[in-house]
């Protein structure tokens, strides 16, 4: 499971539509809607703010804008609270920087075009997070030192 902090404008397609399946999937887990994934460590930040299903329907009507601008269709139905257009959840820099190199890695090899375009941008993370300095998140197992 990859629930980017990457704001969506960055992902390729398989990633955008990986990224809204996942995230539904990481919603079903906090309404208790399922027994697995339940421990995921991608999870732990969504746990971690005052209403974990008002946090994750925020970030899932952030991939769904991503997703209306290019112009596909993914179901806001299956949004089970309302966002909180205040809400604001941390992410640090070193988070950002970890999935930006992922990230890249990811699109040299099954998105050429999408590589080129990540080779000249600069990361920006999701509606939902605020950059602030620090090191990989803890939950992340993707660091190196953890991989």
């Amino acid at each position: 499971m990859r629930i980017w902090s990457l704001h969506p404008a960055h992902l390729d397609r398989a990633a955008l539509v990986a990224c809204w399946r996942e995230t539904l999937l990481a919603q079903a887990v906090l309404a208790g809607r399922t027994k697995g994934y339940r421990n995921h460590p991608q999870l732990e930040r969504f746990k971690a703010s005052p209403d974990p299903l008002v946090a994750v329907a925020g970030y899932l009507e952030g991939v769904a804008q991503e997703a209306d601008r290019r112009g596909y269709r993914f179901d806001r139905g299956r949004i089970t609270a309302a966002p909180d257009q205040m809400l604001v959840m941390p992410v640090t820099t070193g988070q950002l920087e970890l999935e930006w190199q992922h990230l890249g890695a990811k699109l040299l090899v099954r998105s050429p075009d999408d590589a080129e375009r990540w080779r000249h941008d600069q990361p920006r993370p999701h509606t939902l997070f605020e950059v602030v300095p620090g090191p990989v998140e803890p939950w992340e197992r993707a660091a190196p030192s953890r991989a």
